[in-house]
Parts: structure tokens; sequence; C-alpha cells
């Protein structure tokens, strides 16, 4: 069965809890999480805008996994109790005629009550994508992070290697974090040169505010030779973010997918974005 043939015009009851993936660019949103300032966009106020629209009743949803402000997502996934009889067609199409140009469905499907759109899910994964050329490019403003210094993408993939397993991150995450635990479990950490991208590839049990980004900036600082070989580990081990480095900026960071148990039976879709290959 294709993702289209999914697109079932039955019209579901009330009460149906729906899963919804959704891709957006979001470096016109301060994040996913609605704020109490009303003149602040975020991704997560346009998408309960648009799915209330189509429902025509107000209608609250759950995410994966928040994002900040200027991070982007292909496979982010939310989701919610259906308040009105709609098709899953409707709850695709029509959410995303009442969408911005930057936020899209992808899909929706009918799932078990006991399905969580965050607590359900067992991985997330993300890519951040840096363009490692000497100049910016006016297509790709807020798409990629810009390194203009020649990037070892093999020995940022090397250093990349000392992360997997269940660690202790505290050195990688933000001083802002409200994680009661700083241990998380990467299960892999790829880089790799595709052109003039060099893309960290990253999947992990769940992520620390800020933790991909403070990866790759380290990853980043190695690479082009503005730190040692081994600096990754010695960051790692002596869990103070103040000797961290630089986080790295928002553009580059992508979540790509969010890994469920095959009971739920989710569609699944290219990782993206779309400029790099899937």
């Amino acid at each position: 069965m294709t993702i289209f043939e999914r697109f079932a015009d039955e019209r579901l009851p009330v009460g149906s809890r729906i899963a919804l993936a959704f891709e957006y660019q979001g470096s016109a949103y301060r994040g996913w999480q609605s704020q109490l300032k009303p003149q602040v966009a975020t991704i997560q106020e346009a998408l309960e805008g648009a799915i209330s629209a189509v429902a025509a009743a107000p209608v609250t949803v759950m995410c994966a996994g928040r994002t900040d402000a200027g991070v982007h997502a292909t496979h982010q996934i939310v989701h919610f109790d259906a308040p009105a009889t709609r098709s899953l067609k409707a709850w695709v199409a029509g959410v995303n005629a009442k969408l911005p140009s930057d936020i899209a469905v992808l899909w929706a499907q009918q799932v078990p009550e006991d399905f969580h759109a965050r607590f359900s899910a067992t991985a997330r994964r993300y890519r951040y994508v840096i363009l490692n050329q000497a100049r910016r490019s006016a297509h790709l403003a807020k798409g990629v992070t810009l390194v203009e210094t020649l990037l070892d993408e093999n020995l940022m993939h090397q250093e990349a290697q000392v992360l997997l397993g269940e660690q202790d991150f505290s050195g990688f995450r933000a001083a802002s974090c409200q994680s009661k635990t700083a241990m998380r479990n990467i299960h892999f950490a790829n880089v790799s040169r595709r052109g003039r991208y060099v893309v960290i590839d990253i999947a992990g049990n769940a992520f620390l505010h800020h933790m991909v980004r403070n990866i790759a900036g380290v990853l980043i600082a190695v690479g082009c030779g503005e730190m040692p070989a081994g600096w990754t580990r010695q960051v790692l081990e002596g869990r103070d973010r103040s000797k961290g480095g630089v986080t790295a900026k928002p553009d580059g960071l992508y979540l790509v997918d969010v890994t469920y148990p095959e009971q739920f039976n989710l569609p699944q879709t290219y990782l993206g974005p779309d400029f790099v290959v899937p």
C-alpha cells in the first residue's frame, strides 16, 4: 500500500485518535511550542489552527519532539483526538489548504488509543546539514549552516563514534535544559560529504536541549582544525558545557525521522531534506 492509498475517504468517528506526519521550514518560527505572546509565530500554533479549522472545533496536538527557533523538520509526528467526523483525506488535504506554505502535512493515519506521539516513540533522528564552501548561498540562506573552511568529514566521523551508546551528555546540554537526567543513548552518529554538503546524521532514544547543535559545534571545530582530534571525547568525559565550545546555528538542523514500534504500522517517508538526497 502506498502512502497515497492511506488517504482514505471513509469518515472516522468522533474521538478517533489520529497520527499526523508533517514537515516544515522553521526559519520564520520561534520553535515548536506555542507561546503566550500572540505576535510570536510557532509551528504548534499554525498546525493547531489549521486542524481546528478543518474540525470546526478547537484541537490540541501532542508532538514527538519539540524543535527550537529556526530548526526544521522533514518528518515530525503529532497525534490528536478528532472532535469531528472527518476522513484521513480531509486531515491531509484539508489541513494543508489551511497551512502556510512553509508547513505541509505528509500523511494521516488512525491509531489506537494507547498511541502517543512522544511517549510511544523509541528513537529520533536528526540531520545537521553544513554547506561547506567559500561563499553563502542565496537559495539556501536559512536551510543550511555555512562553514567556509574546508572540513575533514572523515575526521569528524571518527570523532563522532565516541558518542555511541548510553552515556552522560552533560557536556552537550544547554544550560537551560530541564531534563532530570543527562543520560541518553545514541544509536549511530555518521558524518559524510555529499558534494558541497557535509551531513551529520545522528539517532538516539532522545536528545537534550541543544544537544545535537552542541555536538555539531564540537565536530565542526575539530573538522576545520580549530580544535585537535580527541576534543569530542574530552567534552563528553568532562561533562562541563562551559568548556564545550560554540553551539552550532539552528539553520542546518532537521528532525528527519521518529521511530515507533511496528505494531502501530505507521507509513515511512523520505528522510530529507530534499536538496541533500534521501
